[in-house]
């Protein structure tokens, strides 16, 4: 999680700087996308500073109204972020557009646009390619969209689409703002805000259904279900794993629980003990597994 963590912070940076640019740039040459990317920044910033926010709380030790601890509090923060892309950075970005198409003005001299616009592209740039190099350390060989997924941190992958979705927003209004400019169509300078606002969008219902998985309770792989059960049923004690159920709590927590048939001869004591080393040899095996409830059937 450290990597994904300095992936988080280059991409607050970036993002805190590139918005007062644009903001500043947007209002000086009256452009509609600037403003739209401003937006987008900001929106972009707060999001890096609530998964933040979501890491500290996610380690919390457990007490006693949550005994399985606060990992989940990250799902629900990035589930947040994922709704203030659309809300906050999707729709006002389309609102701004179509406000200027209806009302179209002339673009005054653009030139600090394009420098503010090829600097957030090195800047985003480089924070695209941070996240991305954390990315890939977790994917282990899985395809990208296998990999995310799979995912159970959202903080890898969310970092990945946001700073994805700013550079395709960049290279899109860098385009229609230089025909606007050159065309003498104000209207270009609208619909690029639009675009940008629809890319925002669609990024946040991907974000918005995975992290909605994660907050519900996703369980571990059937290919590492089937490894516990074969792993509980080497015990001697036990004649049949009937169903394993599982959660995972945070990305690096699993609460498992197992219901066993153990043989029919042994006694509440000998029950006990195949328990206790079916647990510890689970546990050992796989680590993310903390917390380990066997019921007998």
């Amino acid at each position: 999680m450290a990597n994904n963590q300095k992936s988080i912070y280059s991409a607050l940076a970036a993002n805190l700087l590139i918005a007062i640019t644009k903001f500043i740039a947007g209002a000086f040459t009256n452009s509609s996308s600037m403003i739209s990317e401003g937006i987008h920044s900001t929106v972009d910033t707060t999001n890096q500073l609530l998964l933040l926010y979501g890491l500290k709380r996610s380690r919390k030790p457990a007490d006693q109204y949550h005994p399985f601890g606060y990992g989940k509090e990250l799902y629900f923060w990035s589930f947040v972020v994922s709704i203030l892309i659309f809300g906050l950075g999707g729709a006002l970005s389309i609102f701004q557009g179509v406000v200027h198409i209806r009302e179209p003005e002339l673009m005054k001299d653009p030139i600090w646009n394009y420098v503010v616009l090829v600097l957030s592209l090195i800047f985003e740039g480089t924070s695209l390619f941070i996240a991305v190099k954390a990315f890939n350390k977790t994917r282990n060989g899985a395809g990208w969209w296998d990999a995310i997924i799979k995912s159970k941190d959202p903080s890898s992958f969310l970092v990945v689409f946001e700073d994805g979705a700013a550079v395709a927003g960049l290279i899109i209004v860098m385009i229609l703002m230089g025909l606007s400019h050159a065309l003498h169509i104000p209207e270009l300078d609208g619909l690029a805000s639009v675009i940008v606002g629809l890319l925002l969008v669609f990024v946040s219902f991907i974000l918005a259904r995975e992290s909605r998985s994660l907050l519900m309770g996703e369980g571990i792989a059937p290919e590492t279900r089937q490894k516990i059960a074969e792993l509980a049923e080497k015990d001697a004690a036990v004649l049949k794993v009937k169903n394993i159920l599982s959660t995972y709590q945070s990305p690096e927590e699993v609460v498992l629980m197992l219901i066993i048939d153990f043989e029919d001869h042994l006694d509440t004591e000998e029950i006990t003990g195949a328990i206790e080393r079916i647990r510890e040899n689970i546990k050992k095996e796989f680590q993310l597994v903390r917390f380990v409830l066997i019921q007998p059937e």
